[in-house]
């Protein structure tokens, strides 16, 4: 860690330097203290990722400088967890109302004894109705477009009991449908279980996500649908996303556009991708892979019979994605002049879509020196976020709260720093 404050701190300042700038002029550019910057500079203090990226953008390094602060990828990877003996779903309800899932595999079930986990089953094994699975089958199509909507605005946890019992209701009743059915409960299930697996990353449970997520692709693969393998990519790498790993996002997306996927999942993974270039500094590859993905979202022809995959709350998921972006990137005003312009399209009911992206616009607006419409922005967010309680959300008000640290005097962030700090409490499991 010291070799590396010391090797950037020396390319920070040879390329400032080279710029024919003071410390005052870049401390202004990328609204840091000149003293701060000083300290970075002479090795003395480790440079945050979010200063090396507005570094790296003002003085045109084309990544060079942001690459110098990745952070190591994680030692356990993101490989699947779990494995295809896991085929048991536990979940205990407390005498506080919380709840716990658990995977267990039949072996453990076998080596506890039957007896000792009793009601294993959501269903019986006898044979249904072709008129019972067809009514189910369509009451549960509907009741996942409420559940969606119903996302939107409460906690992951108060959820998560329900979504998981239905998925097993599905899967157990394909186990005794007719062929003419069985396909599309299995499909629905799939959906189900992956968005339970976004939930279980909103609780902050990525292991927990990454299994629903494989579980998912298990179901689908089942009623004969191959292509939600690929966004089960999209998914593993918005865990890598979150983890600040660019190499693996990026490799992890690249692999979701392979073969002849549907445009919506081959788009949302070029999004991905490109979410991935800005982490590592990389504008050009990131303009290209938006690009990609505006066109591929464009020519998506929905199906009403099938749920839609990925949000169905942003009226231009490139366009706001480019936002994100370019505040990775090292360019927060420009960012937050494309959110601006995004967050006005977000409808007013998707209260968990307006709070995500939206910290993520006053974080750009921060960014950019304008602290005070910063504070003001999230102000009247802070609420809502404790309501959705979201573990990604969380992770960019932690951001917002370092960057207002910087100016301790603000009497805007002096009088938000209360509620921010009781947001930052929150528990969102």
């Amino acid at each position: 860690m010291v070799q590396q404050r010391i090797r950037f701190g020396g390319e920070l300042r040879r390329r400032r330097l080279a710029a024919g700038l003071t410390l005052s002029d870049l401390a202004g550019m990328v609204h840091y203290s000149k003293s701060q910057l000083s300290k970075v500079e002479r090795g003395l203090k480790a440079p945050s990722r979010e200063l090396a990226r507005h570094c790296d953008s003002k003085l045109n390094a084309g990544g060079a400088l942001a690459s110098l602060v990745r952070e190591r990828s994680s030692t356990t990877g993101i490989a699947e967890v779990g494995d295809d003996s896991e085929e048991v779903w536990l979940m205990q309800l407390s005498e506080d109302g919380r709840n716990l899932f658990q995977p267990v595999s039949r072996r453990q079930m076998m080596a506890a004894g039957a007896a000792s986990i009793a009601g294993m089953s959501i269903g019986g094994h006898g044979a249904s109705s072709a008129t019972e699975e067809m009514t189910l089958l369509g009451a549960s199509r509907s009741l996942f477009d409420q559940y969606r909507q119903l996302g939107q605005t409460v906690r992951p946890g108060l959820l998560l009991p329900v979504l998981i019992a239905q998925t097993g209701t599905l899967r157990e009743l394909a186990a005794t449908a007719g062929p003419r059915t069985r396909q599309g409960l299995l499909r629905l299930g799939s959906r189900y279980a992956e968005y339970v697996g976004w939930l279980m990353q909103e609780s902050g449970n990525e292991e927990a996500a990454l299994w629903w997520t494989r579980r998912a692709v298990d179901l689908a693969a089942a009623g004969g649908d191959r292509d939600l393998a690929a966004y089960g990519l999209v998914r593993r790498a918005l865990v890598t996303l979150y983890r600040q790993d660019a190499g693996q996002t990026v490799e992890l997306a690249r692999q979701a556009q392979d073969g002849g996927t549907p445009p919506r999942i081959r788009g949302l993974a070029a999004q991905r991708e490109a979410q991935g270039h800005a982490l590592a500094g990389d504008y050009d590859a990131c303009m290209r892979s938006l690009d990609r993905a505006r066109a591929l979202l464009a020519s998506h022809v929905p199906d009403s019979d099938t749920p839609v995959i990925g949000t169905t709350n942003l009226p231009d998921p490139a366009g706001m994605i480019t936002g994100w972006c370019l505040y990775d990137l090292g360019r927060p005003e420009e960012a937050a002049e494309v959110m601006d312009r995004q967050m006005a399209q977000v409808p007013v009911h998707a209260v968990r879509t307006q709070v995500r992206y939206g910290v993520r616009r006053a974080l750009a607006h921060a960014a950019a020196g304008e602290i005070d419409h910063a504070c003001d922005l999230v102000a009247g967010l802070l609420g809502s976020a404790v309501t959705v309680s979201s573990a990604t959300i969380t992770a960019d008000l932690r951001a917002l709260a370092r960057t207002l640290a910087r100016h301790p005097r603000n009497p805007s962030v002096r009088a938000l720093a209360p509620e921010l700090n009781i947001a930052l409490q929150i528990d969102v499991s």
